[in-house]
């Protein structure tokens, strides 16, 4: 156990008994793969923990605000609990933690930034909440979930639009993960008076992956999809696509047909 490792136990507030949980809770697939390619004993990489630490967050997260908003339509609970287990929300986290200076990379994915990327760090933290339930139990990883995910989150000075999923982004981010074609965008048709229209946009992304949706905003409807045609693509590729590249710039918007 490195004096580092221990730094992390430090920030996460647990000290591991079985520290061989905590190594493989931070083994990226790539390290795994690079060691077996050399001739070396696989390691056994986060992949696995990373399943099942995203049910047991999932969990903790409905349990804690279903204690705390019981007032709350489904639907309202619904969006709170996807922006706390999101992607973005968890990279946050994994952030503040430090996580990214203990990952256990391959070459190539260290090279390439590993430590920074978002998909690495937000898998890595759900490897953890699983590690630190095989080790310590149900109560240590909802301690941790409430102090470092939850946090002071207020669910009344959340807005919806806070909450909202970017989902140009992450397909953008998805496309050039896949060295696949830009998403183009168009305005298929607009209906309705002028003070209460319903647009329907048009998002491609090659020759494949096409899908239309309406909205009540231009934005709305892209946001859909946009969303669709993600999760076309996520379907097609198994879902093994790191989203995390959110500084590049938005996808061109092609002109009203």
């Amino acid at each position: 156990m490195t004096e580092s490792l221990t730094v992390l136990e430090d920030r996460v507030g647990y000290s591991f008994q079985n520290k061989e949980l905590l190594q493989r809770a931070l083994t990226h697939k790539s390290r795994a793969f690079e060691a077996a390619a050399h001739g070396a004993e696989r390691q056994d990489d986060n992949e696995q923990l990373e399943f099942l630490g995203d049910s047991i967050l999932g969990f903790i997260v409905s349990e804690v605000l279903v204690s705390r908003y019981p007032t709350y339509p489904e639907g309202r609970l619904s969006k709170l609990k996807a922006y706390l287990v999101s992607a973005n929300h968890l990279h946050e986290v994994a952030a503040d933690l430090g996580v990214g200076a203990h990952l256990l990379l391959g070459r190539g994915e260290e090279l390439s930034g590993g430590r920074a990327k978002r998909a690495l760090l937000a898998n890595a933290l759900e490897a953890l909440i699983a590690a630190l339930y095989l080790d310590a139990g149900i109560e240590a990883v909802r301690r941790f979930v409430l102090h470092q995910v939850v946090g002071d989150f207020d669910a009344e000075k959340a807005g919806d639009e806070a909450l909202a999923v970017d989902y140009k982004s992450a397909l953008q981010e998805a496309a050039q993960q896949l060295g696949l074609p830009m998403p183009r965008y168009a305005i298929a048709k607009e209906s309705g008076p002028e003070h209460s229209k319903t647009f329907t946009v048009e998002v491609r992304v090659g020759h494949q992956f096409a899908e239309r949706a309406e909205g009540t905003s231009k934005k709305a409807a892209g946001q859909r999809a946009a969303q669709m045609v993600l999760a076309a693509i996520l379907a097609a590729n198994d879902g093994d696509v790191g989203l995390d590249s959110a500084q590049h710039p938005p996808a061109p918007e092609l002109p009203q047909e």
